[in-house]
């Protein structure tokens, strides 16, 4: 999955109580629900290792 703001591979990062897609080039962070609707099948597998995801 890519960044909206400037096209770089997202990847999935797991903190205490968190999980975000962090952009590789800019640094950007997005909630999981933010991009859902855009989600690809490679990091939809990668999300779903977590049991749990919560939406501050």
């Amino acid at each position: 999955m890519n960044c909206r703001e400037c096209g770089e591979r997202l990847e999935v990062e797991r903190r205490c109580r968190q999980v975000r897609l962090r952009c590789q080039g800019c640094h950007k962070e997005y909630q999981i629900h933010e991009v859902a609707a855009d989600l690809d099948p490679e990091t939809e597998a990668l999300l779903e290792r977590y049991t749990c995801i919560i939406y501050d």
